[in-house]
């Protein structure tokens, strides 16, 4: 018995529901007891319930038989006492919470304190959760803002670093780590928040890498003028891209800066073949092979022309022998057919 009382005082919620169920069953045994000795019913109960909350507003009926006192002595004891206990409980379960509540801000705020070269993600939604979800599979830390407290928990269960406060407020982004991220990608469903953030955030860090959502079309010229590097609608290209564009930024660029002036993308299109760029996730067929290696096992689906290693570092035209790491991104080009391929190879 005293072994186990460590164990049963560290659950105030335990405490409280068992201290309940006492009070019920005393409740319940007194009723019943002044009944049989003739009470009606609700006056049993009230008596019940005048004494264990010790109002004291007398007695409903005289207590004339010794039986009667000894009903009341035995619920006076058992029923303050079972009072007592369940007012301690509450107590213990309400201090318990929000100590717990301080000391997870405390430390969420002193991990956020230690990053350097993050990335902030604004809103915690549909799109918030499937950009983390491949930030956490490349291994880039992260911080996350939202507003709703539901979001906020999910995003900690989750295994994310959440705050609960409005991306708008300039303090909340610098309690962020702002001028230390290397990205913020702003994916709230509201066009002039996203505006409003993208301008805050803007301002605090000018080398900041920005990639706003936008809903409307016409909102995609505000968000660049704001500052923003990359403007995603997600109704066109989806939120994997917003992943993509915070992942292999500095690939993107190496890409786009190796041929011809113009869009690469739209060159490869007008000849039948797609660039596309994907993570090595822990536990694909993909990591631990070489380049040469994994083109021969795509048979042909696709050739690999870039490749983002997870440590750092972009390379076009990466030699056969370089081997692939997990949370890597490689650029791949190659037909519409490759679906196949890059998920025997990509997936899980």
């Amino acid at each position: 018995m005293v072994a186990n009382l460590p164990g049963l005082l560290a659950s105030p919620l335990r405490n409280l529901l068992a201290g309940v169920a006492y009070l019920l069953l005393v409740a319940t045994g007194a009723t019943l007891a002044y009944a049989a000795c003739g009470w009606p019913v609700g006056d049993a109960f009230f008596m019940v319930i005048t004494t264990v909350f010790t109002v004291g507003y007398g007695e409903i009926r005289p207590l004339d038989s010794a039986l009667l006192r000894g009903i009341t002595v035995a619920l006076i004891l058992l029923g303050c006492t079972g009072m007592i206990f369940v007012t301690g409980a509450l107590v213990q379960l309400i201090t318990a919470s929000q100590f717990q509540q301080i000391l997870g801000t405390r430390r969420m705020n002193k991990d956020i304190a230690a990053l350097s070269g993050h990335v902030i993600v604004c809103g915690y939604g549909r799109i918030g959760q499937m950009v983390v979800r491949e930030l956490r599979a490349a291994r880039l830390a992260c911080v996350v803002l939202e507003r709703d407290d539901a979001r906020v928990a999910l995003a900690v269960e989750h295994g994310f670093l959440a705050m609960q406060a409005d991306a708008t407020d300039e303090d909340t982004l610098r309690a962020a780590g702002v001028d230390r991220a290397r990205v913020l990608a702003t994916v709230l469903p509201n066009d002039a928040a996203n505006v409003f953030i993208t301008l805050s955030a803007r301002s605090l860090n000018r080398a900041l890498t920005i990639i706003a959502r936008g809903e409307a079309p016409s909102t995609e010229n505000k968000l660049l003028q704001a500052g923003a590097d990359r403007v995603v609608l997600p109704a066109h290209i989806g939120a994997e891209r917003v992943a993509e564009l915070i992942l292999y930024n500095d690939m993107s660029r190496l890409l786009q800066g190796a041929g011809a002036p113009g869009d690469p993308g739209r060159d490869l299109r007008r000849m039948g073949l797609e660039l596309e760029v994907v993570s090595a996730e822990p536990g694909s067929r993909c990591v631990g092979l070489s380049v040469a290696e994994l083109e021969t096992e795509a048979a042909g689906a696709f050739l690999v022309v870039g490749l983002n290693r997870a440590a750092g570092g972009s390379m076009l035209q990466p030699p056969g022998d370089a081997v692939i790491e997990a949370g890597d991104g490689l650029a791949l080009v190659g037909r519409p057919g490759r679906a196949k391929a890059v998920g025997a190879l990509f997936g899980v």
